[in-house]
Order: C-alpha cells, then sequence, then structure tokens
C-alpha cells in the first residue's frame, strides 16, 4: 500500500499536502508534527500586533479541520527520532511507520546568540505560533524592548513593536537595517523611518552579557562597552535549516538538506523542501519558492514527475514605516547597484557588466513595479 510522510506541519507541509490531493485524492497520506499541528501563516507572527491578533486569532484551522480537509491522518506532538531507510520506516519513540515517499518539511530552527551572564537563557526568539502565545503572554505589563537582530524579521518586528507603542532598542553587527538584502543607503532610510516611528539602533556591535538587575529588569552589555536597559529580550538573529533527522537516514547535508530540482535527496524515495531544504545550492526560507516547490512535488508524488523553477522572486519587507520589496541579486553575479531617488521612494536596480538586470529593491510607491522587474530577472533555474 502507498503511504505519503509528511514530517512537519507548518507551511511547507501544509501546501504540499494541498497540493498534492488537488492532484490525487486517494494515496494514504499522513502528516507528522512535534506540535498542535494549527494551520497558520508564519510571517503574519511579526505583524500581529499592528493588526491586535492574538495567536488564538491567527490560526484558521485545528489539526483535525486541515485532517478532514486533506482526507489525512496528522500525528500531533509525535516527534520523529529517525528515519530507517533500507526498512523505508521513520521511527517514533519505539513505534515505527513504513513509508513509500517521504518528505522531510522539519523547517528552520533559531541560531541561539552566544551571551554570557546570569539571565542569558531569559533571551526569547519566535519561530513557531506557541512561541508567539508566549510572547505575548510576556509582553503584558513590559515596556522597554530589545530585538538582537536588524535582518528582516527583527525589522518587521521593530516597526511591529513600535506600532504597538513599546519602547524598541535594535542591537545589531551590521551598519544598517537588512544588510544582507538591501544596499547600506537604502537600509540607512529604513533606519530613518523606523527612528521616527521610536526604535532606537546600536549598530556595529553586539550583546555580550546579560544579567537580572532589580524590578526584574535587565542590563545588557554591549562589544562597545555601552549598557542599555531591557524587561523583554527578543533574539531574531537568525534561523538554520533544521538537519538533524537527514543525518539519521545518511542524507547528505550541506548548509540545509541537500536536493536536486525535483527536490530529491540523496536518498531513494525522500525529498525535502521548505525552509530545511537546500535546492540546488540555494538555501531561500521565504514564501514564493516553498509555494513553487509545494507544486511542481505535488505533481512528482502524482507520478508526473516535475523540476521545480526559481524565476526571479521579490520579497515583501513588512515594515510599514517603510515599505521594501526586495530581489536579491544571486551572490556569484558581479555588478553593481544603480540607486535612484524618487521622492520619499527609492528604485535601485542591480546590473552585471553587460547591464543585465539581476536584481532589485522598491520603496514606498515603486514598490508597485515589483511584478514587471520580476519577470526581467533571469531565473536561477
Amino acid at each position: 500500500m502507498q503511504n505519503v510522510i509528511i514530517i512537519g506541519a507548518g507551511l511547507a507541509g501544509y501546501q504540499l499536502a494541498k497540493e498534492f490531493r488537488k492532484l490525487d485524492s486517494s494515496t494514504s497520506l499522513t502528516i507528522i508534527t512535534a506540535d498542535d499541528g494549527k494551520y497558520y501563516s508564519k510571517p503574519l507572527l511579526s505583524t500581529a500586533l499592528t493588526s491586535g491578533k492574538t495567536a488564538d486569532a491567527l490560526h484558521t484551522a485545528t489539526a483535525e479541520m486541515m485532517a478532514q480537509q486533506l482526507n489525512a491522518t496528522i500525528l500531533t506532538h509525535h516527534a520523529v527520532s529517525a528515519i530507517d531507510p533500507i526498512e523505508k520506516n521513520i521511527i517514533l519513540h519505539n513505534k515505527k511507520i513504513p513509508y513509500s515517499k517521504l518528505i522531510l518539511a522539519c523547517g528552520a530552527e533559531v541560531i541561539k546568540p552566544e551571551v554570557k551572564g546570569t539571565a542569558a537563557k531569559e533571551i526569547i526568539s519566535i519561530n513557531h505560533i506557541y512561541h508567539y502565545a508566549e510572547f505575548r503572554e510576556l509582553l503584558k505589563n513590559k515596556k522597554q524592548i530589545v530585538i538582537l537582530g536588524a535582518g528582516l524579521i527583527g525589522s518587521e518586528f521593530a516597526n511591529d513593536l513600535s506600532n504597538a507603542g513599546y519602547d524598541v532598542h535594535v542591537v545589531a553587527p551590521a551598519k544598517a537595517p537588512l544588510d544582507l538584502l538591501i544596499p547600506e543607503k537604502i537600509g540607512n532610510i529604513l533606519k530613518s523611518a523606523l527612528e521616527k516611528n521610536g526604535v532606537h539602533f546600536h549598530f556595529e556591535c553586539i550583546v555580550t552579557q546579560v544579567d537580572l538587575i532589580e524590578n526584574n529588569k535587565y542590563r545588557l552589555l554591549l562589544s562597545n562597552g555601552k549598557t542599555i536597559e531591557a524587561e523583554l529580550i527578543l533574539s531574531a538573529i537568525g534561523l538554520k535549516p533544521h538537519v538533524a533527522l537527514a543525518h539519521t537516514a545518511g542524507i547528505l547535508v550541506n548548509r540545509g538538506i541537500m536536493v536536486n530540482r525535483y527536490l530529491e535527496t540523496s536518498v531513494s524515495d525522500i525529498y525535502a523542501m521548505g525552509d530545511c531544504a537546500e535546492v540546488e545550492g540555494h538555501v531561500l526560507p521565504y514564501i514564493t519558492p516553498l509555494l513553487n516547490c509545494s507544486r511542481a512535488l505535488a505533481k512528482t508524488l502524482s507520478g508526473e514527475k516535475t523540476a521545480t523553477e526559481y524565476p526571479g522572486m521579490p520579497i515583501v519587507v513588512k515594515t510599514p514605516a517603510h515599505p521594501i520589496v526586495v530581489c536579491p541579486p544571486p551572490k556569484h553575479i558581479e555588478g553593481q547597484w544603480e540607486i535612484e531617488m524618487i521622492n520619499d521612494s527609492v528604485r535601485a536596480l542591480f546590473r552585471d557588466r553587460e547591464n543585465k538586470l539581476y536584481g532589485f529593491v522598491l520603496t514606498n510607491e515603486t514598490v508597485k513595479e515589483r511584478m514587471a522587474l520580476a519577470k526581467e530577472i533571469p531565473a536561477l533555474f
């Protein structure tokens, strides 16, 4: 009997299941998750304060509802301990479940900051809806919030928390926000917009020590010798693909679980997609790549072997203080940015030596150009 098993009930796992059921309504489908399996959109976690939504308001379906909708068995609160690719079983403690096709959609895990001090363990991160529920509880009766990291998630949370009236400080080793995605000049424009929103930045330094002081506050020592105080510390320094399960099956791993364009791992009948996967050398933990992969893999699982495609895929940065859409150029492409200021908006185009467009950044009014420009970007594959 054919049995397709998906490990992970995040957006990747559920989206794949939805696409698969459009093509195959009867093959046995099992989804296994270590949490409660609620269906929600993870990108909403960094904007929910502004919209006034609690964690309960963010999920749109329970695991039971998703099981019925997908004609699937969903095992919640089940942690997979290992994969046996020889016998084609997954191992849950002492229980074995056979698979015919196995998909790893196990997401990413937070990178923990290397911080000393008596309260270092009090630093929190948000990577799941239950983390967000805990975060909302911890926020009660607090005002001073420190965010570690000024990347995509750190910037979005800074905007969201400042919108909600919190006193927000951001500490990051970069010179400006979003340094891995956009030119410093545009990052400084976002910085100014967030400062007007009440955010304070501490750049070119990191937090080295956190200690508990009086009134349940924390004192943070920065690498530049300065100190700041906080009532809550949120780390947003990044994520790394979850690869532990892949190791148990002897699957090749680099930064993420290595897969080809068909999302096949190095082990037969095991696939990977979403934040845990490294597709043809690319780790892109964003929504559009995930959607493209789910559609292609669903076709493959239903009998029509299909390669995924990565065209130009703009990333929407949810910073309403200064809205940004970015399509980062591939790292191996040599070229330069052409930055044009248009009133309070920016249009930045990255071109190679032959004047071919490989990336862009659009802000404020120019974001409406994103789809037209994306069509000019050469596909990664």
